[in-house]
């Protein structure tokens, strides 16, 4: 892990808050693989096991009046920014205790209340989102920031560069984090850009650009830290670029061809968990018995999720055009 002082705000007891969190996006997304399998939850579903420490440790440095805009692969930003795993699995489940009563599902799960705008099912969509949000932050003089979510795919969409471009000339409170998993569906990075690093489309819009190791937890939130508090300070957006991996497939249909065995093997050896935990045990803020305990607590959070969202009542025909927009 890199060597970084962090904000003074995340205590050791923080840390250790933290440290269980990764585990609750990972333990969450394995079981919704399951019920995947099993044919118990419907629609598809995106998977973000191997990039823990993207979401967790990009959202502990904001306040809790700063706001994110999710990705399709989004059940890590939504638990970071403080959702609670039952109401999550209620969603997938398609339950009236879901936080869109059943009706948004996996890649559109939201949590406005707690600064959530929501997962987004358009590659790239969310983006613009981000921005609005933060010209009203801006023109409302209401001092919040926009975390803004997106894949190595959606940079090469319209709305990136648009949006980048507006934010860039309006000076605008966002952060843009590009979680470079390496893969847009099945296409490599390699072959989808002509460039080294996706940070580097920052200079062309007047704004710093920045490469970190997404699975560092120490580098994500130092970088995302002082990435906010410049956009904060009225000096405008910042590019993000982390290099992190998916261990799943693109979606559940994913049967990972375009890929070696080999090169996940060498991924799985940079598992974000397991170097947040050895940094955390060096410094000695964790025990190994701690460690395996908060982790057996979040495994048993994400089994009692499940248990209230199959609990839960399904929701009735007459409230079908009930929070639907059209």
């Amino acid at each position: 892990m890199s060597n970084h002082v962090l904000p003074a705000f995340i205590t050791d007891e923080r840390l250790v808050e933290l440290y269980k969190q990764m585990w609750l996006i990972r333990y969450f997304d394995e079981k919704v693989d399951q019920f995947f399998a099993k044919g118990m939850i419907h629609g598809t579903t995106h998977l973000c096991v191997g990039q823990e420490a993207t979401a967790a440790g990009s959202i502990a440095v904001l306040q809790e009046k700063d706001k994110i805009t999710s990705t399709h692969r989004g059940h890590g930003h939504c638990i970071a920014k403080g959702a609670t795993v039952d109401r999550m699995m209620a969603e997938l489940f398609g339950k009236v205790t879901g936080y869109c009563k059943g009706k948004g599902g996996s890649m559109h799960i939201a949590d406005v209340e707690k600064g959530n705008l929501g997962a987004n099912g358009i590659v790239g969509g969310g983006i613009p989102l981000a921005v609005g949000a933060a010209l009203t932050s801006k023109m409302k003089n209401e001092g919040y920031v926009v975390l803004c979510f997106f894949g190595d795919g959606a940079a090469n969409e319209g709305s990136f560069h648009e949006s980048l471009n507006l934010a860039s000339i309006w000076d605008l409170p966002v952060v843009f984090i590009c979680e470079n998993n390496q893969y847009g569906m099945s296409g490599s990075v390699k072959e989808m850009f002509n460039i080294e690093n996706i940070a580097d489309r920052a200079q062309a819009y007047g704004i710093p650009g920045k490469v970190i190791d997404g699975n560092d937890m120490l580098e994500v939130m130092n970088t995302v830290y002082e990435a906010v508090e410049h956009a904060r300070s009225g000096k405008g957006p910042v590019l993000i670029e982390a290099k992190t991996y998916r261990w799943k497939g693109h979606s559940k249909s994913d049967a990972k061809k375009y890929r070696t065995r080999e090169e996940e093997q060498e991924w799985r050896k940079k598992d974000p968990i397991k170097r947040f935990k050895e940094y955390l045990i060096d410094k000695g803020v964790l025990t190994e018995e701690k460690a395996e305990q908060l982790r057996e607590e979040a495994f048993q959070e994400i089994e009692d999720a499940v248990k209230f969202a199959e609990n839960s009542p399904e929701p009735s025909v007459d409230t079908l055009l009930e929070d639907v927009y059209a």
